[in-house]
């Protein structure tokens, strides 16, 4: 009889991860041992429930899955991760896989498919979608400096240069400096449309 694959779901939405575990329960290999709906909670709980798979959600509150993706790799050789999310950005996926992401799939994948990649993964395959992989391809390469990511992301949330600045421990006018370039790489004209340009592409 083969390994049972212990689950571990994050996602923010119960509905979602209540209608994931039902789904994967059902398959006589699979089981999920725990459901957390934060990203800071994942490595604790992956590590106390010995799960196999972490399945992440990317937008959750505390830690995204991506980041928590790179935490399970650091801290939990063995376990691997799939991102399951509504977000299919191109961005995204590259960095996924950049944070040690085993599987990259989005949510409205069929059920028998998405048990399947949890098997893939769990063997030490790599699962990609492949729409998502085409378009990751064509897309081309996030052009933004870690730093222009991170005064973005702030940009997303609102406040003045001088509130970001203080945020990312720059001054005013390095900020500005980031905000220009950005602006500039995304093709906008204000800071807010480069923060939202940056963040469907799945940049930030």
């Amino acid at each position: 009889m083969s390994e049972t694959i212990r689950l571990l779901l994050a996602d923010d939405q119960a509905l979602v991860r209540g209608a994931l575990a039902a789904l994967l329960d059902l398959e006589s290999d699979l089981q999920v041992v725990a459901q957390v709906a934060r990203g800071d909670e994942v490595v604790d709980a992956a590590r106390n429930a010995g799960a196999h798979v972490c399945l992440l959600d990317i937008e959750m509150p505390g830690l995204d899955g991506i980041d928590a993706a790179a935490q399970v790799s650091a801290t939990l050789p063995g376990v691997r991760s799939l991102i399951v999310t509504t977000f299919g950005r191109p961005g995204y996926l590259r960095r996924a896989i950049d944070a040690g992401a085993s599987g990259f799939v989005v949510k409205d994948t069929p059920a028998a498919e998405l048990a399947d990649a949890v098997r893939r993964v769990h063997a030490g395959l790599r699962v990609i979608d492949p729409m998502l992989a085409t378009e990751s391809l064509t897309s081309g390469e996030n052009p933004l400096t870690p730093r222009e990511s991170e005064v973005l992301t702030e940009a997303r949330s609102g406040g003045t240069v001088a509130v970001i600045a203080g945020r990312v421990h720059l001054s005013q006018g390095t900020v500005r400096n980031h905000l220009s370039s950005a602006i500039g790489k995304t093709g906008t004209s204000t800071r807010a449309e480069a923060a939202r340009v940056a963040h469907e592409r799945g940049w930030i």
